[in-house]
């Protein structure tokens, strides 16, 4: 293994991860034949195949477990060995690392901005993933930093509340109950609902609604973009439960309305999530601190006032 190169090890590692090399040539940014061309060579400096083919999907063979559990050592041990130096440069010239959920892409982007602008010549890594993924991420030290909704269940991660989140149920403005007030949470159990998929912060927080009051919504369709979400509502295929976050322009463009539901908008909070042995570069510390001193003005700042004027249902 002594001639084996870090780029052939991180691609195997990719691979490895997504057990696809169409995925980690994706990822990697690379030709699907560049992918297979450094796995050949790895499996030459290794002397054993260190994948197999069954069908159409690809598994790890024993020698490349054996091979993934280095290559995971060797990638952190660098990461580390740069974040140290990037510890003696401070916060300025730092990587910052960050994940966030989809919900977080209509305000996000506005807060790394201005963090950046604050502090000139940093570099920002993000990636906007599901639940699923993100946890993924925190398990296997791929992120500093995750923004989430609903904090994970491993006591190993920190979870700090910074900003409010508030969920409505959205119609289209011809829709019969636009026009009425003080909505029951029952009266909306025959409507054909159009909600994000299982697992996702969206939908954990309009199952723990439901479960609470003990009404069940008529599902019709389940979508994993929020975007193509709000498409069907505006085309009149149902109502959704969303984050009002998320629904700023099509208000302000009058495609979409907000139903005055007793006890909406249900309130959650983001949360800014990190493993507690994690040893966050400076410039992952002082995102953390200006999120949880200025995160909140900010976000109301970047995405409006939305809401009906009433009082909101906190959990």
């Amino acid at each position: 293994m002594k001639s084996a190169t870090f780029r052939q090890v991180k691609v195997f590692e990719t691979v490895a991860r997504h057990l696809s090399y169409s995925r980690a040539a994706q990822e990697l940014r690379m030709s699907q034949p560049g992918v297979s061309a450094h796995i050949k060579q790895l499996e030459g400096h290794a002397g054993l195949p260190l994948f197999e083919q069954l069908g159409r999907k690809i598994y790890l063979t024993p020698a490349g477990h054996e091979m993934l559990r280095y290559s995971r050592a060797i990638i952190q041990q660098l990461k580390e060995a740069d974040e140290g130096l990037a510890a003696l440069k401070g916060i300025r010239g730092g990587r910052l690392n960050i994940a966030v959920i989809s919900a977080g892409d209509y305000f996000f982007p506005g807060l790394l901005a201005e963090f950046c602008r604050r502090h000139q010549s940093v570099t920002v890594q993000l990636s906007v993933n599901n639940r699923e993924e993100i946890l993924r991420r925190l398990t296997e030290n791929t992120t500093d930093l995750t923004v989430l909704l609903r904090p994970p269940e491993n006591p190993d991660m920190v979870a700090v509340a910074f900003a409010p989140q508030p969920h409505v149920i959205i119609a289209p403005p011809g829709h019969g109950l636009v026009r009425k007030r003080n909505i029951p949470l029952q009266a909306l159990a025959s409507e054909a609902f159009i909600v994000r998929e299982q697992g996702s912060d969206t939908r954990l927080a309009m199952d723990e609604l439901l479960a609470e009051f003990r009404v069940k919504f008529n599902v019709t369709m389940e979508i994993q973009s929020t975007e193509t979400i709000k498409q069907a509502v505006i085309a009149g295929m149902g109502v959704s439960f969303l984050s009002a976050h998320t629904i700023g322009r099509e208000l302000e463009l009058g495609q979409l309305s907000v139903l005055d539901v007793q006890g909406f908008p249900v309130m959650r909070k983001w949360h800014i999530v990190h493993h507690k042995n994690k040893r966050l570069p400076p410039v992952a510390v002082a995102f953390k601190e200006f999120l949880l001193h200025e995160g909140a003005v900010l976000i109301e700042r970047l995405v409006g006032r939305t809401m009906p004027g009433r009082k909101a249902r906190k959990s």
